[in-house]
């Protein structure tokens, strides 16, 4: 189909950068100077909510962290967070699979449309965020690249608490390769927490992320929310099931393996979003691709 093959064609761009006059950038693992390549000069914040681990960049004064290009509308979307999502003990906890199959955990970049003024803003438009997803598979051992947020874990002891990093690193080393760039699938869906605004575009990466089996178990001791007075139980399952294709479709960069798939695909943006914490989205892949 002459339209389809627009849009991979579209799609194959690669999340480049390109250092401008102001000294903003984005991801290319070709260009020393781009600011996932580098560890940032600010701070930033790691904090558990009651719902999710948290890194907190959107302070940043300097070289903010943004992509552009690989097929989004906007010219540039600046990073704001990154988050994950697990299982319990022994079970999956992503809320995309590849294929039929689940990460043992997911993790979120979280962009923010730059033509918008606020995060308000851009939770009310259909391109006003820009979301990453990666799975993560467990290994035996250690990812080194996870080790300073897993390390920060220790200092969230209930929820609501933050600890700003001692030391901060190259955000490129939590993505995949190069080559692994390449291979993603792209769907406009909603948000996976209440009230699940159908305001994000994701970028899937089918190439997965190993992080050690004791990494996941450290999040798997984080305190969840819950009513005041109460023993505070561990955090696990803060995932949203998958849902029903709604019509949707999702598309396949050219470098991507899976073209077609029996898992359901993302929800419908009217789909009722039940007012618990991180009902995901939930997407297994089945790809469009036209007759």
């Amino acid at each position: 189909m002459r339209a389809l093959g627009f849009l991979l064609r579209f799609l194959v761009i690669q999340l480049v950068a390109q250092v401008d006059s102001k000294g903003t950038w984005c991801y290319d693992s070709q260009d020393p100077k781009c600011g996932y390549d580098s560890a940032p000069l600010d701070p930033w914040t790691l904090e558990n909510d009651g719902y999710t681990v948290r890194l907190r960049v959107d302070s940043c004064q300097q070289k903010c962290p943004a992509i552009r290009g690989a097929g989004l509308p906007s010219a540039e979307y600046r990073l704001l967070q990154l988050h994950f999502h697990w299982g319990s003990p022994g079970h999956t906890g992503s809320e995309h699979s590849l294929d039929g199959k689940h990460g043992s955990m997911e993790m979120h970049l979280v962009h923010m449309n730059t033509k918008y003024q606020s995060l308000g803003d851009a939770r009310t438009q259909p391109d006003g965020l820009a979301v990453l997803a990666m799975l993560l598979l467990e290994e035996d051992g250690d990812n080194a690249n996870f080790s300073a947020i897993v390390s920060g874990l220790k200092n969230l002891s209930s929820p609501g608490t933050s600890v700003n990093l001692t030391s901060t690193f190259p955000l490129a080393s939590l993505l995949p390769s190069t080559l692994g760039l390449l291979r993603y699938y792209r769907y406009s869906g909603s948000l996976t927490t209440p009230g699940c605004e159908p305001a994000v575009l994701w970028t899937v990466f089918e190439n997965t992320i190993p992080i050690g089996r004791a990494q996941v178990a450290q999040f798997q001791t984080m305190p969840q929310a819950g009513p005041p007075g109460l023993h505070l139980r561990p955090l696990m399952d803060n995932f949203r099931p998958q849902q029903p294709l709604g019509g949707r479709r999702v598309l396949a960069s050219p470098g991507a393996s899976i073209r077609s798939s029996g898992a359901q695909e993302p929800g419908h943006p009217t789909h009722p979003c039940l007012h618990l914490a991180f009902l995901g989205l939930g997407v297994g892949l089945r790809l469009w691709q036209g007759p």
